[in-house]
């Protein structure tokens, strides 16, 4: 029932006018409804509508055309590794006659063995993984380190050590092969050689800027409040770099992580240069020398080996390396 009054007819009832327990529900109902219309409109910053999708000449060619390019993608990325595994357990006259049939004469799983013994893959593979596992620790401790003294403690000379850093990713690693290994040939202070020594790989190794770079911009984005608050609970620099900055750091500590590894697996110059003892070097260093003298299926077996690692490395810490851009929020409210 409507009132009048003196200036005209009331207005109909709207929302704000019933009762106030019903008020809420009312709106929650209309904001529901508007949400929905505008899903419905396309305001989902798609660029395929929904509406265009309801229609089946646009599903049916663009679902193809997703299923396609999912296979294409599988096959390019995975079809390598799938068939390097298979020659590994192959038998050399198979790789050179019928390389694509599966298996014509049987599985050789003696490849395995022979390339984990008598070609010795086992010395190298753990001349592998020190080596990786130093050149990790080398490079961890600088980043989180000059990452920590630009973005958190901030110097004075904060700026000008951060323009050098930059300035050293635009040289080429190519031009400072030659200085590098005269310092490493004879080191500054102490005037010994690094030759044929696992240091020669490690110390370079920790000499990244881009890993400092990433490191600091990781940490610009972590919470001051965290940082006031622990320095006025008594917090001093080493106790705040321990207990408060590194635990919050974990996705970009294991980004940095998954670098440092599978860019020292994969190095193949500066190992040859430095290790010149065959004793000493790993399998990207050993493998290509001892191609020619090698059986194939055996040869193919060492390399599926060499690549175990990267890739059960990537299966464990893929979900941190893929949420190592993002930052869990430290403070609430």
């Amino acid at each position: 029932m409507t009132t009048t009054s003196p200036l005209g007819p009331a207005s109909p009832p709207t929302v704000l006018d019933a009762a106030p327990s019903e008020a809420p529900a009312t709106r929650d109902a209309v904001t529901r409804v508007r949400r929905k219309a505008r899903s419905d409109d396309g305001d989902d910053r798609s660029a395929v509508s929904v509406s265009d999708w309801r229609r089946p000449s646009v599903k049916w060619s663009l679902g193809t055309s997703h299923w396609l390019l999912l296979v294409l993608l599988v096959v390019w990325c995975v079809g390598p590794l799938l068939l390097l595994a298979k020659f590994a357990v192959t038998p050399t006259q198979d790789i050179l006659r019928t390389p694509m049939a599966i298996f014509p004469n049987g599985i050789a799983w003696s490849n395995l063995s022979e390339a984990w013994n008598d070609v010795q893959v086992s010395k190298y593979f753990v001349n592998t993984i020190v080596l990786a596992a130093g050149a990790w620790f080398s490079q961890i401790l600088v980043a989180t380190t000059g990452g920590y003294l630009l973005s958190v403690l901030r110097p004075r000379y904060a700026r000008a050590l951060q323009a050098a850093v930059l300035a050293t990713l635009f040289v080429p690693a190519v031009v400072l092969l030659v200085p590098l290994y005269l310092t490493v040939l004879d080191t500054p202070v102490f005037h010994t050689s690094l030759v044929n020594s696992f240091w020669g790989v490690w110390l370079p190794a920790g000499a990244s800027a881009f890993n400092v770079v990433l490191v600091q911009r990781f940490f610009d984005n972590l919470p001051r409040e965290v940082f006031e608050a622990a320095r006025v609970d008594g917090a001093g620099p080493y106790r705040l770099f321990w207990s408060i900055v590194l635990p919050m750091s974990k996705p970009i500590l294991g980004v940095v992580s998954i670098f440092a590894v599978i860019a020292s697996w994969k190095d193949f110059l500066w190992p040859l240069l430095v290790l010149r003892n065959p004793d000493l070097q790993p399998l990207s260093v050993r493998l290509p020398s001892i191609e020619a003298t090698t059986d194939k299926g055996v040869l193919m077996a060492a390399l599926a080996i060499s690549t175990l690692i990267p890739i059960v490395l990537f299966l464990v810490f893929q979900r941190m390396f893929l949420r190592g851009a993002g930052l869990g929020g430290a403070v609430k409210g």
